[in-house]
């Protein structure tokens, strides 16, 4: 695989993340949702995300792919900080 067809897979793999992200959250709602298991996973899939947005080295996609993993990483962290303020889960 050349290194162009290489960097657009990184870079859908950090659309991706995003998108997963968001769906598991659609998914997972509710009153009896565990806030540290939604943070656990916003947070591996933003990070993977970034990760991924680097490693295609197309500009494009790290622009969006920062721009959208790092709004759900900054998300999680409100949550952490919630949840800390609210006391246990």
């Amino acid at each position: 695989m050349d290194k162009k067809k290489r960097g657009k897979v990184f870079g859908f793999l950090s659309i991706l993340t995003a998108v997963i992200s968001i769906l598991f959250l659609l998914i997972t709602r509710g009153p009896n949702t565990s806030l540290i298991s939604i943070i656990i996973v916003f947070t591996v899939f933003s990070v993977l995300g970034i990760i991924f947005a680097i490693i295609s080295k197309n500009l494009w996609f790290i622009i969006i792919g920062i721009i959208l993993n790092g709004t759900i990483l900054v998300y999680a962290f409100f949550l952490f900080v919630a949840l800390g303020i609210g006391g246990t889960p």
